[in-house]
């Protein structure tokens, strides 16, 4: 048998509108919520949102999430 290897993809969101920590909470936490995610880091400076997720999202559920927190969804990197 060999062992169980776990693949990881990380992605880089653009989102607008974050202005403060609580605004990257807020988007961090609607994204978390989706199903195979492991990690968020949400950066209001720069608007980037950093996912881990054990396989690759569907856009749809991340624009979804974003869209929940009061934000926009403008791309990925």
């Amino acid at each position: 048998m060999t062992p169980e290897t776990k693949s990881q993809v990380t992605t880089v969101y653009q989102v607008t509108g974050m202005t403060c920590g609580h605004c990257e909470g807020a988007v961090a936490g609607e994204i978390s919520e989706i199903e195979g995610v492991t990690s968020v880091r949400a950066t209001a400076a720069t608007g980037e949102v950093t996912v881990v997720s054990q396989a690759p999202l569907d856009e749809a559920a991340v624009r979804a999430a974003v869209d929940e927190a009061g934000y926009e969804l403008t791309g990925q990197h």
